[in-house]
């Protein structure tokens, strides 16, 4: 078996196993009872990861370059980054409702680069003159890591959002900043005494996990029931792996526009020339800035921050993908209509 029938027999592997995957988690989901569902989708997305590495390697020892030059490599690459961020997210987490939502999007990319992109567009090519500089995977690879990283991110704040739907939810304890406590006695404290002072006109329902306490206030609508215990302590967590990703993928996206403006100005001339892709990148990176400094710096927690987050899936698709459908400018490369 040569490298190009490798390459094509494992993207179609991962989609298929992705798919697999995904419905093992909502069977998971739907069926919380049945323990076994969620280590297969584990085993199922480790699977994925391997073998989107392994199509990537052969496509690099064909092609001799780093295999992000077309949108059919960066699309394979980026479903390498979610998936391999799922792993890291769901052990820390250990909710099987991390992959009820990253498993389909995975699958969706890879589904989409396998099946949807023409084959003229899948084969690899030799680099265009701009492509070819060390910067190709310093640049490219650190901002599709970023991507996945953000993107699993605010699919945790997604998540979130359905968790506490209908629901003001107070949290105190993922973020320090000037609106959270810094002491966890003085955050029990808190809750004890609110709990204890309101207990005869106005019940709470209240949640401790680890050391971090939850409030939230029983709707009056029988439509929209309180939130159980169970329930407070998922969005918790939720919450804080959301926000964890996100404080790893920023850092990852501001590298990655550093090193993109240094590789312009050695190939254009110019660090900065507000490309449609530079732009977005801009406006990405200030989405996501603003959330961090709502939290560390406001003490935002709760809904608030989720809503910034979850906007901020759909702008990181508008930078990747959106831009090269859109319009064209100096990332003509990854320009496909």
């Amino acid at each position: 078996m040569d490298l190009v029938t490798l390459q094509g027999w494992l993207d179609n592997v991962s989609f298929g196993v992705l798919l697999l995957t995904m419905l093992l988690y909502w069977a998971g989901v739907a069926f919380p009872a049945v323990g076994w569902l969620p280590s297969l989708g584990t085993t199922g997305m480790a699977i994925a990861n391997l073998s989107i590495a392994a199509l990537l390697a052969a496509r690099w020892i064909e092609a001799g370059y780093f295999p992000l030059s077309n949108l059919y490599e960066s699309l394979f690459f980026l479903a390498w980054g979610i998936t391999a961020v799922h792993l890291i997210a769901e052990r820390m987490s250990r909710s099987r409702l991390v992959g009820a939502v990253t498993a389909p999007v995975s699958m969706a990319v890879t589904g989409f680069a396998a099946l949807s992109l023409p084959d003229r567009m899948q084969v690899a090519e030799p680099l265009v003159p701009a492509l070819k500089s060390n910067w190709l995977m310093m640049h490219v690879s650190v901002m599709l890591l970023s991507y996945a990283t953000l993107m699993v991110g605010a699919l945790l704040a997604i998540a979130f959002l359905i968790v506490t739907r209908g629901q003001a939810v107070e949290l105190r304890g993922s973020s320090i900043g000037t609106g959270s406590f810094r002491d966890a006695q003085q955050r029990l404290t808190y809750v004890s005494q609110a709990a204890s002072s309101t207990a005869q006109s106005d019940p709470t329902t209240m949640a401790v996990s680890g050391n971090t306490a939850l409030l939230s206030k029983p709707e009056t609508s029988p439509a929209t029931p309180a939130l159980t215990p169970q329930r407070l302590t998922l969005a918790d967590t939720l919450d804080n792996i959301s926000y964890r990703m996100i404080g790893l993928g920023f850092p990852l996206l501001t590298i990655g526009i550093i090193a993109g403006a240094v590789w312009a100005n050695e190939a254009w001339g110019s660090y900065w020339s507000w490309d449609p892709k530079e732009t977005w990148a801009l406006i990405t990176w200030l989405v996501f800035a603003a959330y961090l400094h709502a939290r560390i710096t406001k003490g935002w927690q709760g809904r608030r921050p989720a809503i910034l987050a979850a906007s901020g899936f759909a702008i990181v698709w508008i930078c990747y993908l959106g831009v090269n459908i859109l319009g064209k400018g100096l990332h003509s490369y990854g320009w496909f209509f």
